[in-house]
């Protein structure tokens, strides 16, 4: 096989015999093969890695919740508006300690007053004058289950006549930075194990690796398909599935 510089020589020889343009084209012609040489010479280094996505999915129990609920009521002043709420809140308090929730968990936010006025669409005299007072019960537990179950219950109340508004628990994992770690160590090792089968099929090893990126991670209830660009964390459910995703280049021998 002819070398690039043999060629050259070969072509040098034969330009003294040879017109003006046609040595012209010639010459570009040799510079052109030795320039796709080198150019596939470095496309071949470039391509001497693999790039592989690694996923680890593993099932947590949320270890802490937070739950609230807001009692409200109506009157025409606000003096009478919250002394009207007043029964109810601690009817709400009540039911909340007797189902086993400890009053330290338990707190009440600052009471809010709404002045709304009715007035004569044509006149613009006013008519009446409705306070609207109300108080949000919060509770903050690590008895995920205990809570829960309260936040089911809580429905009696408002059987009860008390003006409740229910909101859901959210139910969170306190210690995700931990689990973080944890799971990009396993994807890796995912990336690892699919990149040694890509390679082994190509008669080929995996090196060192060159680079990881960290994908998002997704926290969602059991079995969801639900997933966001940006990761999604899931609050509505106790049990979740967490997942963690790793883009990992390796070099190929």
């Amino acid at each position: 096989m002819t070398t690039p510089a043999g060629l050259g020589a070969r072509v040098s020889s034969q330009l003294r015999r040879t017109p003006p343009l046609v040595a012209a084209m010639a010459v570009l012609g040799v510079g052109l093969v030795l320039s796709s040489a080198i150019l596939v010479k470095g496309l071949r280094r470039a391509n001497d890695t693999i790039t592989v996505t690694g996923a680890s999915t593993e099932r947590i129990r949320s270890d802490h919740v937070d739950w609230s609920v807001s009692v409200a009521l109506a009157g025409p002043s606000q003096p009478a508006s919250y002394q009207a709420l007043q029964p109810a809140v601690q009817q709400t308090m009540a039911f909340l300690t007797s189902q086993g929730l400890p009053a330290a968990q338990i707190q009440r936010d600052a009471v809010r007053s709404e002045r709304e006025d009715q007035r004569d669409p044509r006149t613009n005299e006013l008519r009446s004058t409705t306070w609207t007072t109300r108080q949000e019960i919060r509770v903050s537990s690590a008895d995920v289950e205990l809570v829960r179950k309260v936040a089911a219950a809580a429905g009696v109340l408002i059987g009860q006549g008390v003006p409740l508004t229910i909101n859901p628990p959210a139910f969170t994992y306190t210690k995700l930075a931990e689990k973080r770690v944890d799971m990009l160590a396993k994807a890796t090792r995912d990336a690892s194990e699919r990149a040694r089968a890509i390679a082994r099929e190509a008669g080929s090893a995996i090196g060192p690796i060159t680079n990881a990126d960290t994908g998002t991670f997704q926290l969602t209830a059991p079995n969801s398909t639900d997933v966001g660009n940006s990761g999604s964390y899931d609050t509505t459910t106790v049990d979740k599935d967490i997942t963690a995703v790793m883009a990992v280049t390796f070099r190929v021998r």
